[in-house]
């Protein structure tokens, strides 16, 4: 994306407010004009002999007594209905992407099954009976809207970019111990609650709506997360769970001030974070002050810091470590004398208050004497 198309879109979004409305209206016309379209989709099932001409790749089966043709490429072929998929029991590999298909269900059938390519479809759904070897999905560009039915015991990589998801659910991390890849790029995210995935080593929802990082303290296994081009102005939420993130992309989000990041020194491995098209990147001496602030990083933006940088990050660093130090003795030093000041006022009240009872015992000894006397 090119500067130009991204200062496009903030200037969008800064005037979304005004006309709301409107672009409702926009968006329930836009839908119903979609609808409309695919209501007028012509039938267009999958034929045996479609079937025939895209097999590919014979290998024995799984029972080891027979070959079968176990990869099958139906890609752009604006098919309707895969039904006939339910017969090919032995396929591992399939790829059904670029076509009109509103339901996979029929693939329940395909036990076998490795790596499904279901990309670029009218699906509403990932949802299918638990595939107990499938390992490799992708459903971008979809449209679909919920994370639930998503639970293959041996899945390692998930693919559901582009789709309408506003909150994930549904996702069981007991099931799902396998997965170290899940990705939700261009959804319509306002929330990482949901994500209860303690494996999952790469997180990609860049270009979402979220506004704070949450959820974090379930994915201690984290390696990589991308959250560019979200709405994320605080570096809060992150956990000291998390040992092995290493990577951060927070690029074209909204953290107004170089202190957020401080609030990352609880990451003890973090070594590259992009903060590039932030408020906080145009702040002086931004790449050094964060340095002096994660001694770990290794990376900032796309240049790595040079000894020359890291040295004088480390020099300012013990410069301010000192200057703490004697701040922090100095405060010390004048709460004493607070302390004692007060202690000797304390003191001079309680001998002044004896005093003035002493007086007063001895003026009405003194009284006593004199009114004897008459």
């Amino acid at each position: 994306m090119s500067d130009k198309e991204e200062a496009d879109i903030h200037t969008n979004e800064g005037g979304a407010n005004e006309d709301d409305g409107d672009e409702d209206d926009e968006d329930l016309e836009g839908d119903e004009e979609e609808h409309i379209e695919e209501e007028k989709i012509p039938p267009n099932p999958l034929s045996a002999e479609l079937v025939a001409e895209n097999l590919s790749l014979l290998c024995k089966t799984g029972d080891g007594l027979s070959h079968a043709y176990v990869q099958l490429n139906i890609s752009e072929r604006d098919l309707t209905d895969i039904e006939i998929l339910q017969t090919f029991i032995h396929l591992r590999y399939v790829d059904v992407s670029k076509n009109l298909l509103k339901d996979i269900s029929p693939l329940y059938a395909l036990t076998h099954l490795l790596t499904l390519k279901a990309d670029d479809n009218l699906l509403t759904s990932a949802k299918l009976d638990e595939m107990p070897f499938l390992q490799v999905a992708t459903f971008s560009h979809n449209k679909i809207n919920t994370t639930e039915g998503i639970n293959h015991p041996m899945l390692e990589h998930i693919n559901l970019n582009y789709n309408n998801i506003r909150q994930v659910t549904g996702l069981d991390g007991t099931k799902l111990s396998r997965l170290h890849t899940l990705e939700l790029r261009s959804n319509k995210l306002e929330t990482l609650e949901g994500i209860n995935l303690p494996n999952v080593k790469n997180l990609f929802v860049a270009a979402n709506l979220l506004k704070k990082i949450e959820g974090m303290s379930r994915l201690p296994g984290l390696n990589t997360i991308h959250l560019r081009d979200n709405q994320i102005n605080s570096l809060d939420g992150f956990s000291e769970t998390q040992k092995n993130l290493q990577y951060i992309n927070l690029r074209g989000n909204m953290v107004g001030s170089l202190r957020e990041t401080s609030k990352l020194r609880i990451l003890p491995l973090i070594r590259a974070l992009v903060l590039s098209e932030n408020p906080c990147a145009e702040e002086d001496d931004y790449r050094l002050e964060t340095l002096i602030a994660i001694r770990t990083l290794e990376r900032l933006d796309k240049d790595e810091y040079t000894p020359e940088e890291r040295s004088e990050a480390e020099e300012i660093s013990v410069q301010r470590r000192n200057e703490e130090e004697e701040k922090a003795i100095l405060e010390a030093q004048i709460m004493e004398e607070i302390e004692m000041t007060e202690k000797n006022l304390k003191e001079s009240y309680e001998d002044a208050e004896d005093y003035e009872d002493e007086y007063e015992e001895e003026g009405t000894v003194a009284t006593e004497q004199s009114e004897g006397g008459f």
